[in-house]
């Protein structure tokens, strides 16, 4: 059976893991994060509608990119914002917090959706809503891994995106909770690179976030035949 557009865009985000989140002062600055990224094996990248013309971004990095890229567009909160950045090329919808509209619209449009929650409650109304996945932010703000954890032992079916506190020294603590992906925000969309002339910074720091995954899985894996 073949699989249907919103699977293959589930398994591309758990495959590759990280949801880089850009937050670009200007489409130019966007773009160079998003090359440097890509420069260093990371195929996947959040618009937030905080970009300045986010919507107009969207749409070049779709025509440059094509399927290459997987795009997802963040900060939604409105159906209108939702349809819009769809339409641009957004294959994954992200709220920071719960709209029951964006939602509908993203599932109506055959998309994964990813709005926010972080107590217990919101992330099941979230879930409930058809949330594909549920983003836990600001994740760090309640004790990062441990929080997810916790939030895990009484729905381990819910499908978990930590943001918020996510570095190089704390992705692995989060996947070991049990993340499916995990939001990532300066750590990896670093700006101030891109400014100062030095994107091999975000390269580099993207193969390392690549490379804790790839230990990780590696490490399951192996549990895992031990216990088979």
């Amino acid at each position: 059976m073949k699989e249907s557009m919103p699977d293959q865009t589930k398994e591309a985000l758990e495959r590759v893991g990280l949801i880089p989140v850009l937050r670009a002062k200007s489409a130019t600055q966007g773009r160079a994060v998003v090359e440097a990224m890509m420069a260093g094996g990371v195929t996947v990248v959040e618009v937030t509608m905080t970009v300045p013309g986010a919507v107009d971004l969207l749409k070049e990095l779709k025509k440059e990119y094509g399927g290459g890229l997987l795009l997802g567009a963040g900060t939604v909160t409105t159906a209108v914002q939702a349809e819009a950045t769809i339409e641009a090329g957004a294959e994954f919808v992200v709220s920071p917090s719960l709209h029951p509209a964006v939602i509908a619209t993203t599932k109506k449009l055959s998309k994964v959706s990813i709005p926010g929650a972080l107590t217990p409650t919101e992330v099941i109304a979230a879930w409930d809503a058809g949330a594909d996945y549920v983003k836990i932010f600001p994740c760090s703000a309640l004790g990062g891994a441990s929080y997810l954890k916790a939030l895990l032992a009484p729905f381990p079916h819910l499908k978990l995106i930590p943001t918020g506190g996510v570095t190089l020294q704390t992705a692995e603590s989060f996947l070991k909770a049990g993340a499916r992906a995990l939001g990532i925000g300066s750590d990896l969309v670093n700006l101030a690179a891109v400014d100062a002339g030095h994107p091999e910074a975000i390269t580099e720091s993207a193969r390392s976030y690549l490379r804790i995954f790839s230990d990780f899985r590696r490490l399951e894996q192996s549990n895992n035949l031990n216990r088979s």
